[in-house]
């Protein structure tokens, strides 16, 4: 797998799937796999960049950090080159806050 996506949420992940798997102009896609939750097996054969759509705009920080963690750790474990975290640029969380912690997480 060459890119792996962690995203806070379902819409967030299936609209970066898309523009993933679509390409843009010359360049084209890449065969792109959306998975509901950190999957708990390997990664479909010719995945090029998989999208990890995870619930955690509304849970509690450590939660989210957890969570964000296990996408991190899987991803890493199917061989991706490059890993982005995407997340809802509102900030529309809870009101203590979890996506600054969570996306600071894989820093770690």
């Amino acid at each position: 797998m060459l890119l792996g996506v962690i995203a806070d949420d379902f819409t967030g992940a299936s609209d970066i799937a898309n523009t993933l798997a679509k390409g843009h102009g010359d360049a084209p896609g890449l065969s792109t796999t959306q998975f509901l939750g950190v999957p708990q097996g390997a990664a479909p054969t010719g995945c090029e960049a998989g999208v990890v759509a995870l619930k955690t705009r509304s849970v509690p920080a450590e939660e989210a950090v957890a969570e964000s963690l296990k996408a991190l750790a899987w991803l890493k474990a199917q061989g991706c080159q490059q890993i982005v975290f995407k997340y809802c640029s509102t900030f529309d969380s809870t009101p203590q806050g979890n996506i600054g912690p969570a996306r600071l997480s894989p820093r770690r």
